[in-house]
């Protein structure tokens, strides 16, 4: 019974990280277009964050005031 209620939690966690990583890479893309950078990095940024999501947007975090 108790694992009858852990699924739709864990499910809901991990349904909720997807987003968010979606959501931060679409923020980091658009926010990479908006300082002025190619279309080409904004799209080497997306392609990071998506695929290393906390590294991704850490490194893009230091190196997007350059």
């Amino acid at each position: 019974m108790e694992a009858l209620l852990l699924i739709p939690i864990v499910l809901f966690f991990v349904v909720g990280l997807f987003l968010l990583n979606i959501v931060t890479s679409i923020w980091a893309y658009r926010d990479a277009v908006k300082k002025g950078n190619s279309k080409e990095f904004a799209l080497i940024v997306l392609i990071g964050t998506l695929f290393f999501p906390i590294l991704g947007l850490i490194i893009y975090l230091f190196i997007r005031n350059n």
